[in-house]
């Protein structure tokens, strides 16, 4: 029974947090799927700006998460959130930021890395392709 339990916690220790709260993370396969749909979420990216003039998600709405707590007026509150960052962790504070304001928030799996990684479509502000 305690090594049962030991096993548990690791287990738990190591999934994401959006996991653990009951929401689990959306993957880049699925975000355009998701973001054409009428109940469409709000795509927020929580980077600097000059990560986010670098290129970002297309339909990505840009509030860095250190400025995210005082701009919430901004948000549509009849949508829930996609939230991604570099790698997680940004996104992550954002996320607690959003759950406690009373938003629904899901998290990209692997954030801007994974997306990259992938190669899925990028838009670069200035770019004559603009998505690429």
């Amino acid at each position: 029974m305690r090594r049962f339990i030991c096993h548990s916690l690791l287990l738990l220790a190591a999934l994401p947090m959006a996991a653990v709260a009951g929401r689990p993370a959306v993957s880049p396969a699925a975000v355009a799927e998701i973001t054409a749909r009428a109940d469409a979420p709000l795509l927020l990216d929580v980077r600097s700006p000059e990560e986010f003039a670098q290129g970002h998600l297309p339909g990505a709405v840009l509030i860095p998460h250190d400025q995210l707590a005082s701009r919430l007026d901004e948000l549509d509150r009849d949508r829930w959130v996609l939230v991604y960052c570099r790698s997680g962790k940004r996104a992550t504070t954002a996320q607690g930021i959003l759950e406690d304001a009373g938003f629904e928030v899901r998290q990209i799996q692997g954030s801007w890395l994974r997306w990259q990684e992938e190669d899925r479509p990028v838009v670069i502000p200035g770019d004559e392709k603009d998505a690429k």
